[in-house]
């Protein structure tokens, strides 16, 4: 790497703790570190990285570099993935059983991410340092995937959860999303050697100088409210579905009450019918009911009488 190369390789990694400064300024401006607690501490932990890592590397001690480089990096990928759960959280805030559904999710997705990571770390040359590199990069690129993937369903899906990418937790995404595409393009790059290291690592500076832009953007911007919209109504139907999966119907609630009803509503239906004829007409029953009772008196008390008239 020649001066040039060199001076631009410090001047944007000099760049990355200072961007970052201006985006957690902002957000304590704005109170928005406490609810994204953990893209906050993600980006402390980034300006602490900085503040160890560089003075090293410019020390020339390549072993202390090594680890101290390697752990930063493990630190800041696990932050990133909790980055990611964070924003899936305060998307589906108003949706709490999709909301509970995606953190088993990443649950289970992060579980099987670190047991990549110790199948690699296992399988790794013991007498070399390259387990932990190994593990490592793998961890990483499983997280620049599902960034990635956050990105997709935002894009796919914004319209349905009535989100707007002018809300915070869609630039965050948005800042992970293109930094994670643009590096796995350049792991596939060097992989196939169509771009050589030297470029591959300023591309990756430039793009995350680039990222830490976007969030300082978002930050520096009021928070705006979801969107209404009558496609709310299909996600309201998702969750309430997944909320009737995890809580199934009682013996109450089974089936068989449910016919009985129907059946009782029917008949009540055939009962209330001729109730209803009655109530329609109640002067003319009143009449034969008193003429019945005139006939029948007249019957008892003077039956002669009455079969007289009659002839």
């Amino acid at each position: 790497m020649d001066s040039h190369y060199q001076l631009a390789y410090y001047a944007l990694w000099i760049g990355h703790p200072v961007l970052q400064l201006g985006v957690a300024a902002l957000m304590v401006w704005r109170k928005l570190y406490k609810k994204f607690r953990i893209f906050f501490l993600y980006l402390l932990a980034q300006i602490v990285n900085f503040g160890v890592v560089f003075p090293i590397y410019l020390s020339g001690n390549y072993q202390v570099f090594f680890y101290s480089y390697w752990i930063f990096a493990a630190i800041s990928l696990v932050l990133g993935f909790l980055v990611i759960h964070e924003v899936f959280v305060d998307v589906f805030r108003p949706y709490h059983t999709l909301k509970d559904l995606g953190t088993v999710l990443f649950k289970w997705a992060g579980l099987v991410m670190f047991l990549v990571a110790g199948v690699v770390m296992v399988g790794s040359p013991p007498s070399a340092h390259e387990w932990i590199v190994h593990a490592v990069l793998i961890s990483e690129r499983c997280v620049r995937l599902i960034q990635c993937g956050l990105v997709m369903f935002l894009i796919v899906f914004s319209r349905y959860l009535g989100i707007t990418w002018k809300q915070h937790s869609c630039g965050i995404a948005l800042g992970f999303g293109g930094f994670a595409l643009v590096e796995l393009l350049v792991v596939a790059g060097t992989a196939s050697h169509s771009v050589n290291q030297t470029t591959s690592s300023l591309l990756v500076m430039v793009t995350y100088n680039l990222t830490i832009l976007v969030w300082m953007f978002y930050m520096s911007r009021k928070q705006q409210m979801p969107e209404s919209a009558a496609n709310l109504l299909a996600t309201q139907r998702w969750d309430q579905s997944l909320t009737d999966l995890q809580h199934p119907a009682s013996d109450d609630d089974s089936l068989i009450p449910m016919f009985e009803g129907m059946v009782d509503r029917a008949f009540s239906r055939r009962h209330d019918a001729p109730a209803q004829n009655n109530v329609e007409k109640p002067q003319e029953n009143e009449k034969l009911m008193s003429s019945f009772s005139e006939s029948m008196s007249s019957l008892i008390h003077d039956p002669l009488g009455s079969y007289s008239k009659k002839l």
